[in-house]
């Protein structure tokens, strides 16, 4: 008993192509295409977006602790 053979394969795709026709299957190749690149174009923003919270975590404690000294100097004039 090993893996799918050539010709459990070749079945089943003869099954796919009754069950769904030739237009269908073009179709859902197409789409199944953009969503992939569509995937791949996900993850390319993520890693850039990745490098950007970094620097505006680094960023943030500075500004809070402006906003900080100014609300104390208000409270002192």
């Amino acid at each position: 008993m090993g893996g799918i053979g050539i010709w459990q394969l070749v079945i089943v795709l003869l099954i796919v192509f009754l069950l769904f026709g030739s237009k269908r299957l073009k179709t859902l190749g197409g789409d199944l295409g953009e969503t992939i690149q569509g995937f791949r174009k996900s993850m390319a923003s993520n890693s850039e977006a990745d490098e950007s919270p970094a620097q505006v975590q680094q960023q943030a404690p500075l500004s809070g602790t402006a906003q900080q000294s100014h609300t104390h100097t208000d409270r002192q004039a």
